[in-house]
């Protein structure tokens, strides 16, 4: 059984697929939306894959590799703007951001509380810094900073103080003990969420770089996609959500006026915005409560490069 990815109609709705075009999913995951864009494609389309993680990419060969219309490359947002391919033009292009559920769901790969597993959080497992590296290293102001920045975690000190004072002791090596220690320094209250939740997503976010690699890939999307094409983003945090928003913002409107500059500056939209910022509906939610956090926003490409 496939699985259906999130705001899929949203999505398709949003990208507008043209049967001869070209289109980027800069997050396959495990293919529900790009399957979906295949599906709409004729036989002169274009479908481009990439992910940082290796088995998505071992995914994406397995069961896209075989078919013309479609390139695979394993990497990060930030390789579209020197990806040959994507030089030659975009119709749509589909960031979703954040963890898959299957990476979620796989224990080894570190990135859920819930499930115990080596605290490795890292979306290419086969380079780079592991969160358990990361966190055996640092320094409390370093933790505290990356738990409150990427998390906005309001006990960041508190808990960047308790790995300090633990690791001096016990290693943390897996995501079970860094669950626990989290649980009990931090008091859980009236909070609905597990006490290890925002810090979770915070070091996840740091280990992968994923907010500078998103700023970098939204401009990169921009500049590869043709006057008409669409930009289409599934954010599922606040400080990707605002990145994406500021982005779109200041393509598609002119900033405001400044009352010490007499002289107005001439702006000429590269953007346009397709509809307001949109939510999964509830029966997608009542389905899969990992969509009740995810916002799309989608914006049309109007001028000539950015």
């Amino acid at each position: 059984m496939l699985h259906l990815p999130v705001m899929f109609e949203q999505v398709m709705d949003g990208l507008r697929v043209l049967q001869e075009g070209a289109y980027l999913d800069g997050t396959f995951g495990r293919g529900g939306h790009a399957r979906g864009v295949l599906q709409r494609l004729g036989a002169g389309g274009r479908l481009l894959l990439m992910d940082k993680d290796p088995e998505a990419i071992r995914v994406a060969e397995r069961e896209f590799g075989t078919d013309p219309r479609v390139a695979i490359h394993r990497g990060s947002f930030i390789d579209l703007a020197t990806w040959g391919e994507a030089q030659r033009g975009l119709d749509g292009v589909l960031f979703d951001l954040g963890v898959s559920s299957p990476q979620l769901d796989v224990a080894e790969r570190g990135f859920s509380f819930g499930k115990d597993g080596p605290l490795d959080m890292r979306m290419d497992c086969e380079s780079g810094e592991s969160a358990a590296e990361w966190l055996a290293r640092a320094d409390e102001r370093e933790i505290a900073d990356v738990l409150w920045t990427y998390g906005e975690e309001k006990q960041s000190r508190r808990i960047a103080r308790a790995i300090v004072a633990r690791r001096a002791d016990t290693p943390l090596l897996r995501t079970a003990q860094l669950a626990d220690l989290i649980a009990s320094v931090v008091p859980r209250g009236a909070q609905k969420i597990h006490p290890a939740t925002r810090s979770f997503q915070a070091i996840r976010i740091y280990i992968n770089r994923e907010l500078d690699d998103l700023e970098r890939g939204l401009d990169a999307a921009l500049a590869a996609l043709r006057p008409g094409g669409r930009l289409a983003i599934i954010s599922f945090h606040s400080l990707e959500d605002r990145i994406v928003k500021q982005f779109m913002n200041r393509y598609a409107k002119a900033p405001p006026a400044n009352r010490r500059m007499p002289i107005e500056i001439a702006f000429t939209p590269t953007l346009k915005l397709i509809g307001d910022a949109q939510k999964a509906t509830e029966a997608e939610t009542a389905a899969n409560p990992r969509a009740r956090s995810a916002v799309l926003r989608v914006a049309e490409k109007i001028g000539g490069a950015a």
